[in-house]
């Protein structure tokens, strides 16, 4: 008997997701031979709806929307029989990328159901799930910036970011931060630290991208203390994929670390998503822990 499947799909998410979309997909099921229940999430909902799905009959639970819709349906899916199934509709689409999941959505929905499924890891902050990446420091500042600008403006998300990142710059914070991993302390005055759910390329053109995410190591990456311009030449750097570990940052592979500010808590965003937590943070890797729907290897000839 096939599995059976249930669509949660974010209302908010870049490209959208309304009536329409639910009829979309219900048609494309339909034309591979499957029936999908379709549910629209908005904002206040999408946590319940996948709490929901993961306790549901559904073998296959299916997040359409971007990143951060993607990591929330996982996180209640982690530990559990389910397979995530993922239909990229957001901006940026990380985790699907580094999956090499097809980006249109018609031969998306043709991969959950006729794919294979795989266990890959997820990562932890402070029990929080994420699938790609968790940072402190002036990522989540600038993002809660930019929300505020949309908010008060209602500004496009790239204006605002762009205005939302000059805005924190001129203020140039910086965070003290003591990190203990591997049985080591590491004191560092930083703009930015960034933890991945395994390690990220940081050099060449697949800057920001993964080879696997079956290694069970999480990447830490603390840049060095640098002056507001210095931030600048980073980032100019970074674009052009000649990030130097020996001038630009710290890079640690390890299993498990804690995070430890000068305040008691911290803003940290986990795949875009920006939330205050408690210091310590204390980061963590769960090897295997979420069953995901991919491409089926090719036959060899």
């Amino acid at each position: 008997m096939p599995p059976t499947i249930t669509v949660i799909a974010n209302s908010r998410s870049g490209k959208g997701a309304d009536d329409s979309l639910r009829s979309k997909l219900e048609e494309l099921f339909r034309a591979n031979g499957r029936d999908a229940e379709i549910r629209l999430a908005g904002e206040n909902d999408l946590k319940s709806l996948a709490e929901k799905a993961a306790q549901g009959p559904a073998d296959l639970v299916v997040a359409a929307g971007g990143d951060g819709t993607v990591a929330c349906v996982a996180a209640a899916l982690v530990g559990t029989d389910k397979t995530l199934g993922v239909l990229p509709l957001g901006t940026l689409n990380h985790f699907s990328k580094d999956l090499h999941l097809p980006q249109e959505l018609e031969e998306a929905v043709r991969v959950v159901i006729v794919g294979q499924t795989i266990h890959v890891d997820v990562a932890e902050v402070n029990d929080r799930v994420f699938l790609n990446t968790s940072s402190l420091g002036l990522y989540p500042l600038v993002i809660s910036e930019r929300d505020a600008e949309q908010r008060r403006f209602g500004r496009g998300k790239w204006s605002a970011f762009a205005r939302a990142f000059f805005h924190v710059l001129r203020r140039h914070p910086l965070m003290q931060v003591s990190i203990v991993a591997d049985g080591r302390k590491i004191s560092r005055r930083t703009p930015s630290v960034f933890v991945g759910n395994n390690e990220y390329e940081l050099k060449g053109f697949d800057l920001g991208t993964r080879n696997s995410l079956q290694d069970g190591k999480l990447g830490l990456y603390v840049t060095r203390d640098t002056s507001r311009w210095g931030v600048f030449r980073l980032l100019a750097r970074a674009l052009f994929g000649r990030l130097d570990p020996s001038v630009d940052y710290d890079g640690l592979a390890l299993e498990e670390a804690w995070v430890e500010t000068r305040h008691g808590s911290a803003l940290v965003a986990t795949d875009g998503e920006v939330t205050t937590m408690t210091s310590p943070l204390h980061y963590r890797i769960r090897p295997a822990a979420l069953r995901v729907r991919v491409p089926r290897e090719e036959e060899p000839d």
